[in-house]
């Protein structure tokens, strides 16, 4: 009786404790963010230099000016903060607190030994003593910097920045005729996780041009070589003072300029993202051109410090793979002026900006507040500001309806330039056992083309069929790919070629490969598989294939280059090696192609040009078979592996994978049904994901589902990022306009905070509840019972509740395991999915599956054929 005492005892408190300590948390929550407010409730927030907690990796540092006011126009204030960790860190995010009322232009620098200790100085003593390295710009009201995912700025350790040093131009000082101190700086999101790609600044910035007054048009170019590993640009910005009237800056490579930016000065000088990624490599060269009016001026305007003088800046934001990062770099000279003669015409076109809107971003405060504020709005418009997803679940979309579709086996997915979905699929053909004898030769000539449309777009929305084409070209389609103009690249493998496709052409524009003959020479293919084309150079490269093991490259017209591959070694798969090189992915923002080696079960990367291995990336999640795999901006690979072999248990499915460094971030599969044989993916930037099953016959689609301590909401006009960043901006605003918005948003989120609280209080006395009931109806079954028969009847009673005890402790008897007693009862399921027998060969059949659908079947895998000489 006493031991069945102190359980229930026990039971009664915990319950009581975790009642009181649930609903204590929102308001211990509330009582410290309200102690946090306290501390920082200074005129400055910035005076208190306040280093924020993000959790256990992230903190945020607040870098203001300790309530500075300004006695003339024109003056630079400089102040500093150090990092306050000694462990290297990674800046991810950039928050401005500034108005161009007050500000003209901030910059943040990065170095180890600031020009002074003082809480401020003038910045005509320098801002460091050493170099230092520009990390962020702000000027004109510009919106937050948003850096990509697995980027970062490295500070600290022991090569990073130790002090963050603050730069402030303050143009026109008739904002503080009230005298009021003035507290704009920039928040930073900084990091302790290691970040595989490292970001750095790249400054173009004219030194000497003069402008004559009254002259209309008068042109600053800067052009430099680029000599150091590949840089990939993200961003740029662009600066000058009253007589900008553009600025563009492009990349020069054999002749041809490709644009990075272009812009308005007058407008937000914001970073603004490159449109189309953009890789420099060696030797390319990097070029600027600034647009200037002396219009009105009756002296010489030349480039200096203040608002009376001009500046020509492009600044471009970049990122380099770690082990070559370097994080500054300049160019202020004119290496090929002669090459100016062939800019594009766009970068000689001023950007109009409406007059009031000139008025506003040079310091002239009397216009109407009523003023028109579409001026304001020229730059690229933006409902809500994406915020960097650190997280995310790749999920089926489940009322996707092209599940339904009617297909024949589908063996390529690709999209569009418009975004849409094009499906490459056999219609009634199948790859089966008769269709290849020993020698590769296809057997089935005499069945003719395929007469149905081979290739379907689709929209990606609701799979409704915008447009065919493909009828009587083909006999057994295979890979599939589209290049920056629109046209389809596929591959036979009866036919043993290559098409180039317009998508409304029913005539190839490009044959390579013999139809029907087989080879390994340079005129020959054997069952290629896959075809992809480079978006800057055009040229083409061949994954050869089924029966040899080799990656072709042509020039953009089919001129046979270089070939690269072999056969993998019975010892083991080597770099370079392929057993069925399946799918290609090309990434121009590293100059890589990369392969699913498929047999072998791994990818392997190679440098664009040269074709010399790089890396590889394998997993044993993989499995032995890795059928395809495709690359999206931004640094994400996705990947669909095979079925696995009997007596394995790695799953098939799909890998989302971060491309600098290999680590999977996620994985996923159906929800509806369950792959049989993926066969390839695609995905776009949002992370919309197809994949397309050759035994299935069906195209499934996957979407990215954010976590909500990620998502950003709109309230009363201001963006507030959930959990984390609802805390930050209310600390660190000091405006009182935009406090009072944000303090709601603050204490709707306790709200929730407080019901999440409730809730689980909830669940868990309900849970509970009943547990107490059945030991305090034993107890007092126990003691009537001992009452009446003695001791033989509590024997029994101690058999019966011990075995209930039993069940719900576990079999360590250690604790309370709900799982455990619910999963003894009958009926009880955790809801998988159950995993199917079928084989993952593209060329196997699956003999145990019931299904009625045509599937491909062939007799086991020839054996590689020997290295191409």
């Amino acid at each position: 009786m006493a031991g069945h005492s102190n359980t229930l005892l026990l039971l009664l408190l915990l319950l009581a404790q975790s009642s009181c300590l649930a609903l204590r948390s929102p308001l211990a929550v509330l009582k410290r963010y309200k102690d946090t407010t306290r501390s920082l409730s200074n005129e400055c927030l910035g005076s208190n230099r306040p280093m924020i907690s993000l959790g256990l990796s992230d903190f945020a540092l607040d870098i203001r000016m300790p309530g500075v006011t300004p006695k003339q126009s024109d003056t630079y204030l400089c102040m500093s903060v150090p990092l306050l960790v000694d462990d290297e860190a990674y800046v991810v995010d950039f928050k401005p607190h500034a108005s161009m009322d007050t500000v003209h232009h901030m910059l943040l620098f990065g170095c180890n030994e600031p020009s002074s200790t003082e809480d401020y100085w003038d910045c005509d003593e320098g801002t460091c003593k050493d170099k230092s390295n520009i990390l962020y710009a702000w000027a004109r009201n510009a919106p937050p910097t948003r850096l990509p995912r697995g980027v970062g700025f490295r500070v600290g350790g022991e090569t990073g920045s130790k002090y963050f040093v603050l730069q402030v131009h303050y143009g026109d000082i008739s904002a503080f005729k009230d005298k009021h101190k003035d507290c704009s700086g920039v928040t930073l999101h900084l990091t302790h996780q290691k970040q595989p790609l490292i970001a750095g600044m790249y400054l173009m910035m004219s030194v000497n041009t003069v402008i004559p007054p009254g002259e209309k048009v008068v042109d600053a170019d800067i052009a430099c070589h680029y000599k150091r590993f590949p840089m990939h640009l993200f961003a740029y910005r662009v600066h000058t003072h009253r007589l900008g009237q553009v600025v563009s800056g492009y990349r020069v490579r054999n002749g041809q300029w490709t644009l990075i930016g272009r812009q308005s000065p007058q407008l937000p000088q914001a970073f603004y993202p490159v449109e189309h990624p953009v890789d420099i490599r060696f030797d390319d060269i990097l070029a600027a051109r600034c647009v200037f009016s002396g219009e009105g001026r009756t002296t010489e305007t030349h480039i200096g410090g203040t608002a009376n003088d001009e500046m020509c800046n492009f600044y471009i934001m970049y990122y380099m793979e770690a082990q070559h990062a370097v994080s500054y770099m300049t160019c202020t000279q004119n290496a090929n002026p002669e090459m100016f003669r062939n800019i594009p015409q766009e970068a000689n076109i001023p950007i109009s900006v409406k007059p009031d809107m000139l008025k506003m971003a040079h310091g002239h405060h009397e216009e109407s507040k009523d003023a028109d504020k579409s001026s304001l709005l020229q730059q690229p418009k933006r409902e809500e500001e994406e915020v960097l997803d650190q997280d995310f679940h790749i999920e089926e979309v489940v009322d996707w309806p092209g599940l339904d579709l009617k297909l024949g086996q589908v063996s390529g997915l690709a999209l569009d330039p418009e975004n849409n979905l094009v499906v490459f699929h056999r219609g009634d053909h199948i790859w089966d056992e008769n269709s290849f004898d020993s020698k590769f030769v296809y057997q089935q000539q005499g069945v003719g083309p395929i007469e149905q449309d081979t290739i379907l777009v689709l929209n990606p929305n609701n799979a409704q069929l915008l447009h065919s084409t493909g009828k009587n070209l083909f006999y057994l389609p295979h890979g599939l790919s589209i290049d920056q103009n629109g046209n389809y690249w596929v591959t036979d493998v009866a036919l043993h070629q290559v098409f180039k496709l317009g998508a409304d052409d029913k005539e190839p524009l490009l044959l390579l490969g013999t139809a029907l003959q087989p080879g390994s020479d340079r005129n020959h293919f054997c069952q290629p598989t896959d075809v992809a084309v480079d978006p800057v150079t055009g040229t083409i490269y061949v994954s050869d294939g089924y029966c040899n093991s080799r990656i072709v490259q042509f020039s953009p017209s089919g001129s046979f280059l270089k070939q690269w591959g072999e056969g993998t070694s019975s010892d083991g798969a080597r770099p370079g090696q392929f057993r069925i090189p399946h799918s290609l992915a090309l990434i121009p923002e590293f100059s890589q192609l990369c392969v699913a080696d498929r047999e072998n079960g791994r990818i392997q990367c190679f440098a664009l040009e040269t074709g010399q291995f790089l890396r590889e990336i394998k997993h044993k999640s993989f499995g032995r078979e890795l059928f395809a795999v495709s690359y999206v901006p931004g640094g994400l690979l996705f990947a669909v592996n095979g079925m696995p072999y009997p007596g394995e248990t790695e799953p098939v499915q799909g890998f989302v994978m971060n491309f600098s460094t290999g680590e999977i971030i996620d994985t996923f599969s159906p929800v509806r049904k369950s792959f049989e044989m993926p066969h390839d993916v695609v995905a776009s930037e949002d992370k919309t994901v197809f994949v397309g099953d050759v035994h299935a016959r069906t195209v499934w689609k996957f979407t990215s589902t954010e976590k909500m301590e990620h998502r950003s909401v709109k309230k009363a006009g201001i963006e507030v990022q959930e959990v984390k960043e609802t805390i930050i901006e209310t600390k660190l605003k000091n405006s009182p306009q935009s406090t009072e918005p944000l303090k709601k948003a603050e204490k709707q989120h306790l709200v929730r905070q407080a019901s999440t609280g409730v809730s689980f209080v909830l669940i868990t006395t309900l849970l509970i509840i009943p547990v107490v009931v059945l030991l305090a109806i034993l107890v007092f079954i126990r003691w009537r019972k001992t009452a009446a028969y003695g001791a033989d009847a509590e024997h029994k009673i101690d058999s019966s509740s011990g075995r209930i005890l039993g069940r719900l402790r576990g079999k360590g008897g250690g604790g309370l395991n709900l799982g455990n007693f619910f999963a003894s009862h009958k009926g009880y399921s955790r809801k998988g999915f159950d995993r199917l027998s079928t084989e993952g060969s593209d060329q196997e059949k699956d003999e145990d599956d019931g299904t009625d659908s045509e599937e491909e079947y062939s007799a086991p895998p020839p054996p590689a054929a020997p290295s191409p000489s």
